[in-house]
């Protein structure tokens, strides 16, 4: 076995084993001063007539459980310090066909004391409600109102159940935020390997660039490296030729790439449980000189944010520094008339320079006031030109260290 693979071997199984996840009930337990929290895994959702999608667990239930499996729920009791798994009634039919974890598995894999049946669960509940007045669990997604889909109902589910068992139902996800913000030294392990997988599936892609007609090619090649080497797509990938980039979500990676275009990949692997993010504009053929001023305004910027980041940041100082030079960069382009000129300033920077990055591809910060040491964030300038077919975005992935910053993912170019 050659040293690289099993150093990522050792990393996989320091990420998955028992104490990762007990640790973090044990902290998680302390934030909520010793009370009763109860969390459940996601649902399966119908994906077509009889069939589901692939299942992927909610975040906060996996980082307290490592089960990756749907409708188990997790009880624990923060003055005991003990927890428990309640597993789903799992019909023989299901069995058959679908399989399912057994306690022993589960038990293995979180550490949880005990491992109990659903009819269990409901009446361990009932004795807790007895001796505990409040139940922790997540409440509504503070963006739910942006959303244009529908949630998980899982989540819901639980919290009116808990409403009839409990007196009050409190929110924890902020709680849980907190603590997931700050990155514990095998979860930055497990991030490097994500970025390390992605920044080479990039790095092969840009030097065969010649070689694909169409942007689902370069999606299958993504998807083939990643499955290879036991990952997955972290979320959907935007492979965006010419226009297509100035939709800052496309994903229908069906388009010819031609010649003269610039092509926007934001793609990210998942392994061992985390999330990479990484964005590169890349010219098919020779750039245009407008091309070329487009994308040095973006890179120029986007190592001048990357240069601000450290520890005791001030977020708002962050983002007025951001302001300042995405406004330079703009100007310097003929993209807004003045300093002031807001909505030019909108319309071709749309979105936010950075969101966390853990188990979530969009992980929550835990809406500090200042960044911290152990947090793991993006950062992302672009301009998007609608009339003129030009979207160049640049995204890298930053560790914030006791005394600047790592940038992730800085072995991969950002040339063009």
């Amino acid at each position: 076995m050659g040293d690289t693979l099993r150093h990522e071997l050792l990393q996989e199984g320091e990420i998955v084993q028992a104490d990762f996840f007990k640790e973090n009930r044990k902290k998680f337990a302390y934030e909520i001063h010793g009370g009763v929290a109860v969390l459940t895994a996601y649902t399966a959702m119908q994906r077509g007539n009889d069939a589901a999608y692939e299942f992927e667990q909610e975040s906060n239930f996996w980082w307290l459980t490592g089960i990756n499996e749907a409708d188990w729920l997790l009880i624990l009791e923060g003055a005991s310090g003990k927890s428990w798994l309640v597993a789903p009634n799992v019909s023989e039919s299901h069995q058959i066909f679908d399989g399912s974890l057994s306690p022993q598995e589960a038990q293995d894999a979180s550490g949880v004391e005990a491992v109990i049946s659903y009819d269990e669960g409901q009446e361990l509940l009932r004795q807790l409600a007895k001796k505990h007045s409040i139940a922790y669990t997540l409440g509504d997604h503070p963006h739910a109102e942006y959303f244009d889909f529908h949630l998980n109902p899982a989540p819901k589910k639980l919290h009116t159940a808990l409403k009839r068992a409990f007196n009050a139902v409190q929110d924890c996800r902020k709680e849980l935020s907190r603590l997931r913000a700050i990155k514990q030294p095998a979860e930055i392990e497990a991030i490097r390997g994500a970025i390390t997988l992605t920044s080479a599936a990039f790095s092969d892609i840009y030097n065969t660039l010649s070689a694909f007609a169409s942007e689902y090619e370069i999606e299958a090649e993504f998807t083939y490296r990643f499955i290879k080497n036991s990952a997955q797509h972290a979320y959907d990938p935007i492979v965006a030729a010419g226009k297509n980039a100035c939709t800052l979500h496309y994903s229908q990676n069906k388009a010819a790439i031609k010649k003269r275009q610039l092509l926007l990949m934001d793609v990210g692997a998942r392994k061992d449980g985390y999330a990479a993010d990484i964005t590169r504009t890349y010219a098919v053929g020779e750039p245009t000189k407008r091309q070329r001023q487009v994308h040095v305004a973006v890179k120029t910027a986007h190592e001048q944010i990357i240069a601000l980041l450290e520890p005791n940041l001030g977020v708002e100082q962050y983002q007025r520094e951001v302001d300042r030079i995405m406004t330079e960069a703009l100007l310097s382009l003929g993209l807004m008339e003045n300093a002031t000129d807001e909505a030019s300033y909108r319309k071709y920077f749309p979105h936010a320079i950075s969101h966390g990055l853990g188990a979530d591809v969009h992980d929550s910060l835990g809406a500090p006031k200042f960044l911290q040491a152990g947090m793991v964030l993006t950062v992302e300038p672009g301009i998007y030109i609608p009339e003129e077919a030009i979207g160049v975005r640049i995204e890298d992935d930053i560790l914030i260290t006791a005394n600047g910053r790592d940038n992730l993912s800085k072995g991969l170019s950002t040339d063009l």
